[in-house]
């Protein structure tokens, strides 16, 4: 059996490397059981949380967090894939989440943070917010420090295959994980 995984990209910044490192975890989780589908939400473009009901109620009134519930209940498991800003997670990436509460219970999820220093104080923070979602936090974890030297002018990478080849065995760890928790 085939298990999707949504891997959600948490920054919506224009000059964003986020999509670079998705498309390489895409390439390093490889599992022959798993799928693993790009969530850009830049592209979703939620506005800021405005139902009227709380997101547990699973009452929506506004047709964008109807199709956003849709997209994520097609889900088996999650990678919330974000940077550290000012020592947390990207606001988009917390309101995707608030936006909904059934669609989120009991699936696995594993972070990928990254920044100067790995992301740690964003993956700590976002760790409270899956257990509030009743979400399975997966053991395999990734936090990715940018090197200088690794990144051009822009901040983008040189060889994106280079930079985060130091992470690969942990990439593949994270996709047998998953691979292991959708079996049970």
């Amino acid at each position: 059996m085939i298990h999707k995984i949504g891997l959600i990209l948490g920054s919506t910044r224009p000059t964003r490397i986020s999509p670079d490192i998705a498309a390489w975890l895409q390439q390093n989780l490889a599992q022959p059981d798993l799928d693993v589908d790009l969530i850009d939400l830049a592209a979703i473009n939620l506005p800021l949380l405005d139902e009227t009901e709380q997101p547990s109620t699973g009452i929506y009134h506004e047709d964008h967090t109807r199709q956003w519930s849709q997209l994520i209940q097609g889900y088996d498991g999650f990678i919330l894939l974000f940077p550290q800003y000012n020592w947390g997670y990207p606001a988009p990436l917390k309101n995707a989440l608030d936006y909904l509460y059934k669609e989120w219970a009991h699936k696995p999820v594993s972070l990928v943070s990254y920044g100067g220093h790995g992301g740690f104080q964003a993956a700590q923070g976002m760790n409270l917010v899956v257990r509030g979602l009743k979400m399975q936090l997966l053991t395999n974890n990734l936090q990715i420090t940018l090197h200088r030297a690794d990144l051009d002018e822009q901040g983008h990478f040189l060889d994106v295959n280079q930079a985060l080849a130091p992470y690969t065995f942990n990439a593949h760890q994270i996709g047998a994980e998953f691979s292991h928790a959708l079996v049970e």
